[in-house]
């Protein structure tokens, strides 16, 4: 998913896959510092979605949430890097 509050409108899905290609997206996530949250019911929802689609408006409050949970994730990896410089 990704949120640019200055260009969209919405959220949108950027990648999606199951199994294997699942496994891969949430590798390179993990090497690259990228929060992961797993929720199955929103997992199921998503994959109803294209790539590049705008997320409904019918999953905003669940969206708001993956969004305060990658705020929080951002901000604590920001004090751990200020605390270890």
């Amino acid at each position: 998913m990704r949120y640019d509050l200055e260009k969209d409108r919405a959220p949108k899905i950027v990648a999606r896959g199951k199994g294997a290609i699942a496994e891969k997206i949430l590798e390179i996530a993990r090497q690259n510092g990228i929060p992961v949250h797993e929720d199955p019911e929103l997992i199921e929802a998503l994959a109803r979605l294209d790539v590049q689609q705008e997320i409904p408006a019918e999953l905003y409050q669940v969206m708001a949430e993956v969004l305060t949970f990658i705020y929080k994730a951002n901000k604590k990896k920001a004090t751990q890097v200020r605390q270890a410089a």
